[in-house]
């Protein structure tokens, strides 16, 4: 087993949120206003899950979604879920709260991935892409091919432009909360 503690941050241009990691999981559900579980769910839903399938989680922070994905797929069919994070804190607690046979986490950034051509069946990023500019989002994204399987699912879900004056208050205090320009 690997030593957490002397995992490191790699290095990025994009934001990592090691500052966040010993506070994520409980600012997550105010943030998302007690619908994250829904969130979750839907994504999982939409992932049409085998239990053979192999998922990769970008940016899976503390490894919820992980986790959750992870429940719905088997070791022994050859299922297994890896979630993937720049920040080693965010892995740390990952792997601290949530790491199983068939849940693993690993620091590593997204937009340069040290995978496998064609080894999942699914790629899925949850609440990441809004955290890294714009040239980084497609690298992130080429790599999330280049690792996807032919006829494998790439799945994206995050924040879009607020609309409503409560979104604008949450997406300008998650910005300056998370020190995160690219939030804005």
């Amino acid at each position: 087993m690997t030593n957490t503690l002397q995992k490191k941050s790699v290095p990025t241009r994009g934001r990592t949120l090691d500052h966040a990691a010993l506070i994520y999981d409980v600012c997550e559900p105010i943030v998302m206003l007690g619908r994250h579980e829904q969130y979750n769910q839907n994504i999982v839903d939409a992932l049409n899950l085998q239990s053979q399938h192999r998922v990769l989680d970008l940016g899976c922070g503390t490894g919820v979604l992980t986790s959750l994905i992870a429940n719905h797929v088997d070791a022994s069919a050859g299922g297994s879920c890896l979630g993937i994070d720049a920040a080693a804190k965010m892995i740390t607690v990952a792997e601290k709260k949530r790491s199983s046979p068939v849940c693993r986490f690993q620091v590593m950034a997204a937009e340069n991935l040290a995978l496998q051509d064609n080894s999942f069946d699914a790629v899925v990023s949850s609440l990441f892409f809004h955290h890294v500019p714009l040239d980084l989002k497609r690298k992130s994204l080429s790599e999330a091919f280049r690792v996807l399987r032919p006829g494998g699912r790439l799945l994206i879900a995050d924040m879009h432009t607020p609309s409503t004056f409560f979104g604008a208050l949450v997406s300008h205090t998650a910005r300056w909360f998370f020190l995160q320009p690219e939030i804005a």
